[in-house]
């Protein structure tokens, strides 16, 4: 990882965090290790939001809507896929074998999530000052190039639909199916009660995403 860490401009303290960073739960489970990447995950996500929340706030004047949906799409799974994508992260991803003979590796949710995953290692590791130097370096240059547009967030689209007239809105987790290592999520999107779509996705989020896409093309009609 001495590469990568080079890359980043880092000098990391702590090894096993971002050994365990880039350990997926097909792999910890196959060789009977402890922990692998979710916790440092939910970790990565909070500071990676908060950090580009941020930076949106100090270099922009819109309004917060307009900010919100800035942000949701610069941390977005497609997003995140870029950044990891960017920094050669897939290489050092450790899954099971049956993981990777299904091309777990380079599963779209997997890259992303260990992308927030190293910056959780990162904070931990070496504090907010320098997750926050990693992100900005990493993220800024993509909310500057006005050529690059990621994944729309459907659900903040479908949310101020519904509040704009007034409705209701509720995501239910309608079937979780497959191993650990290979989930795949099934939700229905509800509107006043009534399903407007239905997502299938290998993380909630994804699924969500999907669900509320559909709803959108369904009530824009």
């Amino acid at each position: 990882m001495e590469e990568l860490f080079k890359k980043l401009n880092i000098k990391p303290k702590n090894l096993t965090l971002y050994e365990t960073a880039f350990s997926h739960s097909s792999y910890i489970n196959e060789h009977k290790l402890k922990n692998d990447y979710e916790r440092l995950e939910f970790l990565g996500d909070a500071v990676l939001d908060l950090v580009v929340a941020d930076y949106l706030y100090n270099h922009y004047k819109e309004n917060e809507g307009e900010m919100t949906k800035v942000r949701a799409s610069y941390v977005c799974e497609n997003a995140n896929y870029e950044y990891a994508t960017s920094l050669g992260l897939a290489k050092y991803i450790k899954v099971g074998h049956g993981e990777e003979n299904a091309k777990g590796l380079y599963k779209k949710a997997i890259v992303a999530d260990i992308f927030e995953a190293l910056l959780g290692a990162i904070y931990i590791d070496l504090g907010y000052a320098t997750a926050r130097k990693v992100i900005l370096n990493i993220v800024v240059k993509y909310i500057e190039d006005p050529s690059i547009v990621f994944f729309s967030d459907y659900k903040s689209s479908l949310q101020e639909y519904v509040q704009t007239n007034q409705q209701s809105l509720n995501y239910h987790l309608v079937k979780e199916e497959g191993p650990a290592h290979d989930k795949k999520f099934t939700v229905n999107v509800e509107v006043d009660g009534i399903v407007y779509g239905t997502g299938e996705g290998t993380s909630k989020k994804e699924a969500e995403q999907v669900a509320a896409k559909k709803a959108l093309s369904k009530l824009a009609k």
